[in-house]
């Protein structure tokens, strides 16, 4: 009880909404970590994948790339990332640039997944009648085969999304800022308010974001299918179909040379 009181004090204490420390300042930062990282996923994996799934090669070795950077913890990607900076590019392994990379790294194999299968799993005889149809590579990739990808693709991309959001925290272990200097700062004070606070807003932002994303997701899916499902299950469930029934035909005499009248 006596931490949960030091926690609504903490975030009533007019002192820690403004400033350069202030929570407003330290969400845009790591906002700013977490959409840079994921655009330049984006403009890495989105292409690879299209290509992949369209063209069908190389599906095991991008799958397995993706795999394996699935398999590296987060925190040890971090370490890595920065040790090569300190040693190749001292200058900038202070700061967001060690965070910017790990967290496009982590952000890669989830919307490269999704993306190739999204495509690969288009129906093959919508494409093949697309190419009879005479339509181009490029037409059948965007405007058959983009679409109806578009959900899982953005299943990939709201995963990736949260992950680098919950990810961009461990920033503040190398320098870096975000809302993960609040839950450092906290320990290295001792402020158990503070530390909880940090894990708190850290928890709100990725629940908000991923309820935008939720909502971009429902508008790219296409809705056809399931409209027209809910209306037959409609009609079905209140104005249930007759059978139609089936026409009778009379029999008909034989007829033949040996037949008398």
């Amino acid at each position: 009880m006596e931490t949960l009181r030091q926690l609504l004090s903490w975030f009533t204490a007019p002192a820690h909404w403004s400033g350069p420390d202030g929570v407003p300042e330290r969400v845009v930062e790591h906002l700013e970590l977490s959409f840079i990282a994921v655009a330049f996923a984006l403009a890495i994996a989105v292409p690879v994948g299209l290509w992949v799934g369209h063209k069908h090669r190389f599906e095991f070795a991008a799958l397995s790339t993706a795999n394996i950077g699935r398999a590296i913890p987060s925190f040890a990607l971090l370490v890595i990332v920065f040790i090569v900076m300190v040693n190749v590019t001292p200058g900038i392994a202070f700061g967001p640039g060690p965070t910017v990379v790990a967290l496009t790294l982590l952000a890669i194999p989830p919307i490269l997944t999704n993306t190739s299968v999204g495509v690969e799993s288009v129906d093959p005889d919508m494409v093949e009648s697309a190419r009879g149809m005479g339509m181009r590579e490029r037409e059948i990739l965007t405007r058959l085969e983009l679409p109806l990808a578009a959900p899982l693709m953005m299943a990939g991309i709201r995963t990736a999304t949260l992950q680098v959001i919950a990810t961009a925290t461990l920033a503040a272990l190398i320098g870096g800022g975000g809302l993960g200097r609040l839950i450092v700062d906290g320990f290295a004070q001792g402020n158990r308010a503070m530390t909880i606070a940090g894990a708190v807003l850290v928890s709100a932002l990725a629940v908000g974001v991923d309820l935008a994303l939720a909502l971009v997701e429902r508008a790219v899916t296409p809705r056809t299918s399931s409209a027209q499902r809910r209306r037959r299950l409609g009609e079905w469930a209140f104005f249930p179909r007759r059978p139609r029934p089936r026409a009778v035909s009379e029999p008909v005499p034989p007829t033949g040379s040996g037949t008398r009248p």
